[in-house]
């Protein structure tokens, strides 16, 4: 669920998703008080069974927040080398084009001293 706007949301909700922010940015012990300074700081309210509530939870879990978030450079990611799909395609027709006119290139003309190939003699 994407969320664009607080007030699109329940009071439920509402609470829920500002208890989770606070509790992330909160470092250290989190206790239900300073989740409910971070929620007042943000200029939103948290009601105290809430933040008991996840400060209760977040304080039970080994590695407090940190469970419940990825550590930076894991997870996720992985979408950063296919984009170039159909410009691949094209370069690889484009070098064979070009091996394919200097292929043409190579046969006939004249030597580089002047005189056309295949008459032989000269002083050369």
């Amino acid at each position: 669920m994407v969320v664009t706007s607080l007030t699109e949301l329940s009071d439920s909700a509402k609470q829920e998703l500002v208890a989770s922010l606070s509790a992330i940015c909160v470092s250290g012990d989190v206790s239900a008080e300073s989740l409910g300074a971070v929620a007042t700081a943000s200029g939103n309210d948290l009601s105290g069974a809430w933040a008991s509530v996840f400060s209760t939870v977040v304080n039970m879990a080994e590695g407090g927040v940190s469970k419940f978030t990825l550590a930076p450079g894991s997870g996720g990611g992985g979408g950063g080398g296919g984009g170039a799909g159909g410009d691949a395609a094209e370069e690889v027709e484009e070098e064979k084009k070009e091996e394919e006119e200097e292929m043409d290139l190579g046969g006939g003309g004249m030597s580089m001293f002047g005189e056309e190939e295949g008459a032989g003699g000269g002083d050369y």
